[in-house]
């Protein structure tokens, strides 16, 4: 009898330390960072923190969503690019030497959000049409579209008065709105962190208390399911990609506040940051399983190992190796608990 209990409590330990591998792993990870640099565990690393993560939060919660219903997007980060160099372009000081538009007015800070939004909602409804009606496989639509936005982004880039060159000259009123913050006792908190906050409270409430966020679980759960059920799939999968490409342009503009400037190359990899943060999260590239806590967590998490191995010295080529390692895992770990649910 304590051999039979011995053996099962060995094997619910196995199970936790399987089920929680990746997180284990990035602990430890965190703990050996800091006892190389115990400098690492500052107020003012932790506000860096934040805002490199606030921007990623957004990314991660549109990439997240196109998981859910069983595809991947590997067009995020030329999305975002795009969003970026047009909104950049729209948001230069009117005294600035280089502008793209010489004659354009001082325009409210609303207008570059909307041009990007609508720029980027048509996108994703472009997408999603071609998910949803045509049946491409996400993998291979994205990948195709993820070519055509950078084409896109290049040729505006290189279309400006002056020769190719990085947007310069942002205004302040976007600087500010992504660098600045409000202070909590010796704490700064970054207006990126009150605004990613907000953003994720909205995705909990869409994707937890609407019909929408019903509809998106069940369509990643099983679609013909859900078909079968009432459920207009194609409508959800449209309502799904336009969603997440609408969080991808309001994350480029304030990116392009926390940089200061845009080019071309701005955006490169940041969807496979993305989709790394929300598998780390517990977003099941199965679909259908997910939530907007575990996004959070994972891009934080993921932020923090990116962060403290750049505050430590280690070579680029290694946390490349890290982060490939990382991301490995982490699949591996969530097929493993799709092979066992099934």
């Amino acid at each position: 009898m304590e051999k039979t209990n011995q053996k099962i409590q060995a094997d619910k330990i196995k199970e936790f330390v399987l089920n929680h591998a990746i997180y284990l792993v990035l602990i430890a990870l965190l703990v050996i960072i800091v006892i190389l640099e115990p400098r690492f565990l500052s107020l003012l690393n932790l506000q860096n923190i934040l805002a490199q993560s606030s921007t990623k939060i957004l990314i991660a919660l549109g990439a997240g969503m196109i998981l859910v219903v069983q595809g991947v997007d590997l067009s995020a980060g030329r999305a975002v690019g795009l969003a970026c160099v047009i909104s950049a372009s729209l948001m230069q000081s009117v005294d600035y030497a280089y502008r793209m538009y010489p004659n354009l007015p001082d325009l409210p800070l609303i207008v570059p959000f909307a041009v990007a939004i609508v720029v980027l909602g048509i996108v994703g409804l472009a997408v999603g049409a071609v998910v949803a009606y045509l049946h491409v496989p996400p993998f291979i639509a994205t990948l195709g579209v993820q070519l055509l936005l950078y084409g896109a982004t290049s040729v505006y880039y290189s279309s400006q008065p002056s020769g190719p060159q990085p947007y310069g000259g942002i205004k302040s009123s976007i600087t500010t709105l992504s660098t600045g913050g409000v202070y909590i006792g010796a704490f700064r908190l970054p207006y990126l962190v009150i605004i990613a906050a907000a953003a994720a409270v909205i995705m909990w409430v869409i994707w937890n208390k609407t019909r929408f966020g019903k509809y998106m679980f069940a369509v990643g759960g099983n679609p013909e399911t859900a078909r079968v059920s009432g459920i207009n799939v194609k409508t959800t999968l449209l309502k799904v990609y336009c969603t997440a490409f609408v969080l991808y342009a309001i994350a480029a503009v304030l990116e392009v506040g926390r940089i200061g400037s845009a080019s071309n190359g701005t955006g490169d990899g940041y969807e496979m940051d993305a989709v790394a943060a929300c598998v780390v999260g517990g977003v099941s590239l199965a679909g259908g399983v997910g939530s907007v806590g575990g996004i959070v967590v994972g891009v934080l998490m993921f932020t923090v190992i990116n962060y403290g191995m750049s505050f430590v010295g280690i070579n680029m080529y290694w946390q490349y190796i890290v982060k490939g390692a990382i991301i490995l895992l982490a699949v591996v770990l969530d097929m493993r608990k799709f092979a066992t649910k099934k």
